[in-house]
This record gives C-alpha cells, sequence and structure tokens, in this order.
C-alpha cells in the first residue's frame, strides 16, 4: 500500500457534496508580509544512540510548529522541501473544508518540491497540532500548532509545550506490513479474538467492570513495541530540561502526537489543575495523572514550589513500563537521570475521566435532528478495522447530529472527527454534559455518544487516531447534504 492510495480508498465516491471547481486549486505564489512560511523537511535527530531520519515542520528561523492568536488568520504558505509528496491536516481546526488536509479529500498531496497556500480564521484559541495524514506521521511528519487566548496575555505563567510520540527505526510501511501479514498477530504479540457478535456485538458487555484501568480480559493494549518513545524528540536518556521559576506558574500544552501509543501523563509530586482538554476549556479537574490516547492534547496548570528541585513530568506508556518526559528545571536544581522504564506499567486507559470532565462552554442545549449509529469491529489476527453504520453519517446544515460508538473490538479506538468540535453527551447510553472535544476514546466493549453542530460543510474525515487502524480501514466520513 504506497502513501498516494493510503486512505484515500475510503473517501472516494462517497461526497454528496458540490464545491466550486476554484476552490479545489492549491494557492500557489509569492509570500505576503502577513504570510508565515512552514516548510516540510527531513532532518536528523539522534535516538538511542543513533542517526535517525526523520521529517519536520519548520519555519525559516528553524522554529518547530505554528502560533497564532485567536482572532488572526490562518494566512500560511507550505512549502515541500522534500523529495515525497505528502498532505498535511490542522488538528483540532475547523477550516473550509479544501484546507483540511486529507489526501484527495478535495485536494491532492503537495508535490515534491510544491508549496500550497492557505488563508481562514482562527475564532478559537487551543492547543492544537498539525500532522500528515499519511504513513509519514509515523516518521515525526508533525508540530504542535498553538492559538493563544488574548486574554491570557496579562497572566503570569510561563508555557511549556510537550509533543510525545513513538518511534521506530523501522519504515511505518514495513510496520504496516507486518500488523497485516502475520496471522496470529502482530509485533510478537499473540492475536486477541473477539467473541461471537454477529448478532449483537455489543451483547453481554459488562461496563461496571471495566472503569478500575485494568484491562478487560483479552484486551489487546499495543500491537507494536517501538524502539523508543519521544518528549520533543528526546529520550529520557537525554530529555529536554526545561528553565523555570522558583515559586513559578507553568501551563503545560502537552499533545500525543504519538500514531499508536496512549500515555498517562504523571506529574509525580506537583499537583495539576487539567484547564482543557483537545484546545477547549473544561471546569478545572485537580490531580497527579491525567490520560491521554492518541491525537488528544490537554492543558494543565502548575504552581511550583519556592525550593530549587527538579520536577519530572513524564507520560508513562499504556500496560509498559517505558516512558518519556521533560524536565522543569528551577535555578539552582539538579537534574537526576531518570531510567527510560519505571517500576511499574502505565495504566490502562478507561472512561473515569472522561466521566468528570464538564465543558467550561458547553453546546447549548438542543434535541437532536439526526441520530446515528457506528459499530467499531475489527480484530488483531486478520488486522482489519472498520467501521459499520445502518446508514450513512450525513447531516444537513444546522442540524444538531447525535452519532453513539459501540467498541465491539477487543482494541481501544480514539476516534477523530475533522472539521468540528463535539460534546461528549453520553457514556454508555448514560447522559452527561461532558468535554467539547475533536478525539475521544471508545474502550473495548463501550459506548460514547457525541452531539455534533453541523456547521461547517464538507465530505469531513471521521476516524480512529491510530494510524494503523485507520490505514486498514477504520476510517468514514461525516458528510453534508449539498
Amino acid at each position: 500500500m504506497n502513501r498516494r492510495t493510503l486512505l484515500t480508498g475510503m473517501l472516494a465516491g462517497t461526497s454528496v457534496l458540490a464545491l466550486p471547481a476554484g476552490l479545489l486549486r492549491p494557492a500557489l505564489g509569492a509570500t505576503t508580509a502577513s504570510q508565515k512560511v512552514l516548510s516540510i523537511v527531513r532532518r536528523t535527530i539522534e535516538v538511542n544512540g543513533r542517526a535517525a531520519s526523520v521529517f519536520g515542520l519548520q519555519q525559516a528561523d528553524g522554529s518547530t510548529g505554528l502560533r497564532f492568536r485567536a482572532g488572526e488568520a490562518f494566512n500560511v504558505l507550505l512549502r515541500n522541501e522534500t523529495a515525497e509528496e505528502t498532505i498535511i491536516h490542522w488538528h483540532g481546526l475547523t477550516p473550509p473544508w479544501p484546507s483540511d488536509g486529507v489526501p484527495d479529500a478535495p485536494l491532492p498531496h503537495v508535490a515534491a518540491g510544491a508549496e500550497r497556500g492557505f488563508d481562514f480564521a482562527l475564532a478559537r484559541s487551543g492547543s492544537n497540532w498539525m500532522h500528515a495524514h499519511t504513513l509519514q506521521e509515523q516518521a515525526l511528519l508533525a508540530a504542535p500548532l498553538i492559538i493563544a487566548d488574548p486574554k491570557d496575555d496579562g497572566r503570569d505563567e510561563q508555557e511549556v509545550v510537550i509533543l510525545l510520540h513513538d518511534f521506530s527505526f523501522t519504515s511505518p510501511e514495513e510496520l504496516l506490513a507486518g500488523l497485516t501479514g502475520k496471522a496470529g498477530g502482530a509485533a510478537g504479540h499473540p492475536a486477541m479474538t473477539m467473541p461471537d457478535t454477529a448478532e449483537d456485538p455489543m451483547s453481554g458487555m459488562d461496563h461496571g467492570a471495566m472503569g478500575d484501568g485494568m484491562a478487560p480480559m483479552g484486551m489487546d493494549l499495543n500491537d507494536i513495541e517501538y524502539d523508543a518513545y519521544l518528549a520533543n524528540d528526546r529520550t529520557l536518556d537525554d530529555p529536554e530540561v526545561v528553565a523555570v521559576e522558583r515559586g513559578g506558574r507553568v501551563r503545560l500544552r502537552i499533545i500525543n502526537g504519538a500514531t499508536a501509543t496512549a500515555f498517562t501523563i504523571d506529574l509525580g509530586e506537583l499537583e495539576g489543575e487539567l484547564i482543557a482538554v483537545d484546545g477547549q476549556g473544561v471546569e478545572p479537574v485537580q490531580g497527579r495523572r491525567f490520560p491521554m490516547t492518541m491525537g488528544q492534547r490537554i492543558d494543565v496548570r502548575l504552581q511550583l514550589p519556592v525550593e530549587a528541585r527538579s520536577f519530572p513530568i513524564l507520560a508513562l506508556r499504556e500496560g509498559s513500563e517505558h516512558r518519556t518526559g521533560v524536565v522543569l528545571r528551577p535555578a539552582g536544581a539538579d537534574v537526576t537521570r531518570i531510567a527510560v522504564q519505571g517500576g511499574e506499567a502505565g495504566p490502562v486507559l478507561d472512561l473515569d475521566l472522561e466521566a468528570r470532565l464538564k465543558a467550561a462552554v458547553p453546546m447549548a442545549s438542543r434535541t437532536p435532528d439526526k441520530s446515528f449509529d457506528l459499530t467499531l469491529i475489527g480484530d488483531m489476527a486478520s488486522y482489519r478495522w472498520t467501521l459499520q453504520a445502518l446508514t450513512p453519517v450525513i447531516a444537513d446544515p444546522g442540524d444538531r447530529v447525535e452519532v453513539t460508538m459501540a467498541n465491539a473490538s477487543m482494541m481501544a479506538h480514539p476516534m477523530h472527527l475533522h472539521g468540528h468540535h463535539f460534546q461528549v453527551v453520553a457514556i454508555d447510553g448514560q447522559r452527561i454534559a461532558g468535554a467539547v472535544r475533536d478525539t475521544v476514546l471508545v474502550p473495548p466493549m463501550r459506548s460514547v455518544t457525541i452531539a455534533v453542530d453541523a456547521d461547517n460543510p464538507g465530505q469531513w474525515a471521521f476516524h480512529c487516531h491510530h494510524l494503523y487502524h485507520m490505514a486498514t480501514g477504520m476510517m468514514s466520513t461525516f458528510g453534508y447534504r449539498s
């Protein structure tokens, strides 16, 4: 499977929305004074003492990623300075559909040596990110995309952005071939067979037994054993050390950019205040550990002690002793070595925190105009994953839409909707007034219902954010009628 065919076949032929021909042409030309130039580059980093060739998204001054203020225009010229075609998705933003960044939906890849312009309004602040919507995402073609809130201008706090990733010296094409080519599992993991769910894929589930952070019997947590886990391109053998003030306030913006790895953020002895998920505010939640599935972001506010001590911020790999992270270091503090493997496995992600989250600005209460059911199915033995629906998810502009996602497989699926934000309104059928997000975890034998306002016409990708689940079929669309 090559990069061009990946992810396009599942979108082809399903569009019911006609777009003016002029919108389907990339904007090319010279830069303007207000335009930011973002280059797709090849670069070399060191991982486990070895040189690794990876991708990058850099501005002219060498800085990684992009930063704007809410209310500004996303006026960006994307230049592909590599020898490979690719395309970039602005994860968390709500651009017009032609600017979304999915291959041939509707625009083609950005060819090697080519460029494409983007110009749309940025209405919301938040911690977002950008990444290739191809297998190149595995090769670190990703970067932070922060939209600052002008209301925070007078706030006395330091911002620390952390991009997490899983890394392999093996090419993503070989990783995918290994997953799909081994009858009986991948990467040394045994196959996990699904229960017989032909008549009712959700029959017999015991929701109450799965909310304690323990893996349900037969659940498969990780299907790839990576060579390293990175925080801002570095392992704990040589972590990024961030200078901070004693007794200062810090806002962590943490992005799980891993392709197939969920983490729990461990603040150690620090007590944090969770203030946003997926760039959207929530009523503050106090804690020292916060789960993050692939594609999600969290904002955590810290009040540091006045002592001259360093504070590791760790990301614990789900179901494994592997970990990564950065170190916050006040002036005069020592930094001690932290092993890349801890003494305990990272917690299994569940929906306990999700059930407690409440949006700071919830969606207006409204009866849905349309409701849809999606069943998430697949298994490790065949390594084929898909979304089943009785009817396609198609909305009319202005609709309030509810989608219930029921996971009948034995792997968790982080479900991401492009071009919109949604509110989590039910877990296992129990109504809640949850967080506003763009990516939500659906664990095995659980269901999550989201509410979406159909206010951004297009044929939007709706998929699992586990890269290899998406690549093997777990991708659909949230479409609009013309």
